[in-house]
């Protein structure tokens, strides 16, 4: 940035604060400025572009104690202010001598001349600066304040109870570091988890990266999730579903609860146990009991026999019928 725009421009103005913000005050309102115009954010937008660009200049001398010293020095004497060259002609009001000789206990014009390259290069020497003045370094471009570290990404692998119930593990970081992570309950098969702050530091004292976690869940031998609730699959006998009765059904964790079956029980009919699913912090699901009509596959003679029996005195109804009909159109 050409020294001379100090003059023009109210970097206070750029980023909306006051000129009594404090440190802590003006890096919030940067962050929340270069979150919202960033490049990356706002893809083509060569607005948004610019106006990050502004952002960042303005935060780079107001962030620096001694730039934003000599910045408010400057801008106190006003924007009007301008230099006349040695041999200009030009006097003593309203020339180089009188702007800057206060500042720095008079005599400019015997340490400083007026140089072709221009304002820059005469503000560049006296800073030293190396002929630029107020320069940012890092970020997007070379504008801007500090750069974010990098995202990391890492994967784990925990077991069905710990998805659904939550809990805190431990991972081991690339630095042999161990990072606790908080596992809320109801987490889903490949779900990610965000760390903020714990990816890599950034490199020219900004905000670190985050830890980017994605979660894989064993499955459950008996279990499955289906959203907030649980389901499984209960085995009853022909007997109990045709004459009905009360069977114990496993509950994640805890102790078995007990149906009803009506008589006439078909299978796959859902039995629903409330409040036994997924506790989150948007509610909590239902354990959904699947009925599922178990056959024999050993008889005795004397069971053959009776069911032989009960089938020539069944109804003689064909249970496929409807389907078949409806399997016409």
């Amino acid at each position: 940035m050409a020294s001379q725009d100090w003059f023009d421009k109210d970097f206070y103005k750029v980023l909306g604060v006051k000129k009594d913000v404090t440190p802590a005050e003006l890096k919030k309102t940067y962050r929340k400025l270069a979150r919202q115009y960033h490049p990356d954010s706002n893809p083509g937008d060569t607005k948004s572009e610019s106006r990050f660009k502004e952002i960042s200049e303005a935060y780079s001398v107001l962030n620096d104690p001694e730039q934003r010293k000599e910045y408010d020095q400057i801008r106190a004497m006003g924007s009007g202010a301008r230099f006349t060259a040695p041999g200009s002609g030009g006097g003593g009001n309203g020339g180089f001598d009188d702007v800057f000789g206060g500042m720095f206990g008079g005599g400019a014009r015997q340490g400083y001349s007026y140089q072709q390259n221009g304002f820059e290069d005469i503000l560049g020497g006296m800073f030293n600066n190396g002929g630029g003045f107020g320069q940012p370094s890092g970020g997007y471009r070379g504008f801007g304040g500090p750069s974010r570290g990098r995202d990391v990404t890492a994967h784990t692998t925990i077991d069905f109870i710990t998805a659904t119930q939550g809990d805190t593990i431990t991972l081991q970081g690339a630095d042999g570091k161990s990072i606790k992570v908080k596992i809320p309950a109801g987490v889903s098969d490949g779900q990610k988890i965000k760390l903020r702050g714990k990816g890599q530091p950034s490199p020219d004292g900004g905000e670190p990266g985050d830890i980017v976690l994605t979660v894989s869940v064993r499955k459950h031998p008996v279990f499955e999730r289906d959203g907030l609730n649980l389901r499984v699959t209960v085995p009853i006998t022909f007997v109990e579903a045709t004459l009905g009765a009360t069977i114990e059904v496993p509950t994640l964790g805890g102790d078995p609860v007990k149906l009803r079956v009506a008589p006439g029980t078909p299978s796959g009919r859902v039995l629903r146990v409330k409040g036994r699913g997924v506790t989150t912090s948007k509610g909590t699901g239902d354990l959904l009991a699947v009925v599922q009509v178990a056959v024999p596959s050993h008889l005795s003679a004397e069971a053959r026999e009776a069911l032989e029996k009960f089938h020539a005195t069944e109804p003689a109804e064909n249970p496929r019928e409807d389907l078949l009909q409806r399997a016409k159109g």
